[in-house]
């Protein structure tokens, strides 16, 4: 039982688990004490089992739970997941003033996956558009791939379905850590099986890179892409068969310039196919660019005393050390 699970700091296995991703970690979970709703409600669907403050709120969680699996499946497999043997229990605390987030738990032993749990909390609009989509699809990653992925690879893919608010404030975030010395060079993010101390740029950084990727190959490609990375863990060919890029470093240098250029559409005979929306009682999902992109600047260089990769493009020429190798 212990093969596939991860082990923790004292050397326990314990189940594989997602960090919680809150839009505001403590103010998510101050508001949350102070005023959680008590579960009234339950509902139960092909493949989860909802607790909700009402009856119908649970049913509509359920319904779209469903609905994103299903859908969901097919935009990065080409195919619906068979139904799991036992269902994911949901908790789902929802009220206009918590912070969107959640959590889900399941684990791997011997290319299996199951124990399935996922709590979710957030404002009913939220859940539905963003947090749900993104917990679903951790969900289905976990029933492809039947290990654990690079932390970036993830996080930035299950960012990817989330409303364009939520993707914006994500690119916002992008250009506040890599302009303050809180970016995470490729080679160690690609490395990345835990959630480092400084979680939140690693979900900036990744859904970004995982952005870049789609745009420029679909999300089949980037399923192919991450499952021959995992099977060989040799990157860097994964990246030149898939995107004709020559090395993390080169993949590092080229994302960094399309992020300066403001993240620009790929030109249409490089993008992949656009995802299909997904409408979930009336929300419309899917894949967009994000509004009102920000260009960076570029002028600083360190903070804390690690070096900015964005400071690091910007060295003068006969500088010859490696920009991967010189993060700090």
């Amino acid at each position: 039982m212990e093969q596939g699970r991860i082990t923790g700091v004292n050397g326990t296995a314990r189940p594989y688990r997602h960090r919680v991703h809150w839009v505001l970690v403590v103010a998510a979970i101050c508001l949350g004490s102070q005023a959680t709703e008590a579960f009234a409600a339950g509902h139960r669907t092909q493949n989860f089992v909802i607790e909700a403050p009402t009856a119908a709120l649970a049913r509509r969680i359920g319904d779209a739970a469903e609905q994103y699996r299903h859908d969901l499946a097919i935009e990065w497999l080409g195919k619906p997941l068979p139904r799991w043997s036992r269902p994911c229990p949901i908790v789902a605390q929802v009220a206009p003033h918590l912070g969107a987030g959640g959590a889900t738990s399941f684990v791997f032993d011997t290319g299996e996956v199951f124990n399935w749990n996922m709590t979710i909390q957030g404002s009913e609009e939220r859940i539905l558009d963003s947090v749900l989509p993104h917990e679903i699809t951790h969900t289905i990653f976990a029933s492809h791939f039947r290990q654990p992925l690079p932390r970036w690879a993830d996080e930035g893919a299950c960012t990817t379905v989330e409303h364009p608010v939520e993707r914006a404030r994500q690119h916002r975030l992008l250009i506040e850590f890599l302009t303050t010395g809180r970016g995470i060079a490729f080679p160690r993010m690609f490395e990345m099986r835990e959630y480092p101390p400084d979680v939140l740029p690693l979900y900036s950084q990744g859904y970004s890179l995982a952005r870049y990727l789609i745009e420029r190959g679909g999300r089949h490609t980037y399923v192919a892409f991450v499952g021959d990375g995992l099977a060989s863990n040799d990157w860097a060919s994964a990246l030149a068969k898939y995107y004709a890029i020559d090395g993390l470093a080169n993949l590092q240098n080229v994302w960094l310039d399309w992020v300066r250029k403001g993240c620009p559409a790929p030109p249409a005979a490089v993008a992949g196919m656009p995802p299909r929306s997904l409408t979930i009682t009336g929300t419309t999902r899917g894949q967009s660019p994000d509004s009102a992109p920000i260009t960076p600047s570029y002028e600083v260089a360190t903070t804390s005393g690690r070096r900015s990769i964005y400071a690091l493009q910007a060295r003068r020429p006969g500088d010859s050390s490696s920009p991967a190798e010189s993060v700090r």
